[in-house]
């Protein structure tokens, strides 16, 4: 007599590459998240801020300082990462931190909030989202040109003057160097990309013949 197998049994079970693409989605799932509780985090910070009359840029100069202080030493960035130590822990450290790098009480009160709710994994991605929400305040915008050799200042005035007729804004212009685009550039405007690269333009090209061949 054989026994048929329940229900559970008969499921597929995923193979490599399914074990592989779900870990994927999961990790990006809780980057997501991690970006969107971060940045909730900032906008609390910001708008406390201004609706208290208090120094936005000081505040974000503060938060980036511990942000950068605590990537900058691994035992600490371990420590204050790691979900097995209890929070109680996490927040006498930070309370010895400030104790050494003072920074104005509300920055202070919301890392200390952070720890009590053993959420400090999100400061650097808190610091970056404040950054961004302060650089939105003054009309600035951060951009990225990356280009396959490099260029003459004159010719990044140039182009830093045109992303800003293009957004509006006064632009923070980044100038990176990445052979493998052959020529032309490639700009990065927040989520928005311009590719003008010629490997970019030898892809579609190569696309296109494909097409045609079909």
């Amino acid at each position: 007599m054989h026994v048929l197998p329940t229900g559970s049994a008969l499921r597929a079970r995923p193979g490599t590459d399914g074990v592989r693409r779900q870990v994927i989605q999961r990790a990006k799932g809780s980057a997501m998240t991690l970006r969107s509780s971060a940045s909730r985090y900032a906008r609390a910070l910001f708008d406390v801020g201004r609706a208290e009359g208090l120094d936005l840029d000081r505040m974000g100069d503060e938060l980036s300082g511990v942000a950068a202080l605590v990537a900058g030493n691994e035992q600490l960035e371990r420590v204050l990462g790691n979900p097995a130590i209890p929070a109680s822990r996490k927040r006498g450290v930070v309370e010895g931190l400030l104790a050494l790098s003072p920074v104005s009480p509300v920055v202070s009160r919301l890392l200390l909030l952070l720890a009590d709710r053993d959420r400090l994994v999100l400061l650097p991605g808190l610091a970056d989202a404040y950054r961004t929400r302060l650089l939105d305040f003054h009309n600035v915008v951060r951009a990225e040109i990356t280009t396959a050799v490099p260029i003459p200042p004159d010719r990044v005035a140039a182009l830093q003057g045109g992303l800003a007729r293009l957004t509006g804004k006064e632009v923070q212009l980044g100038v990176t160097v990445d052979p493998s685009l052959v020529g032309g550039a490639v700009a990065r405007i927040g989520s928005t990309v311009y590719d003008g690269s010629v490997t970019t333009q030898l892809e579609k090209l190569r696309q296109q013949l494909v097409l045609a061949e079909v």
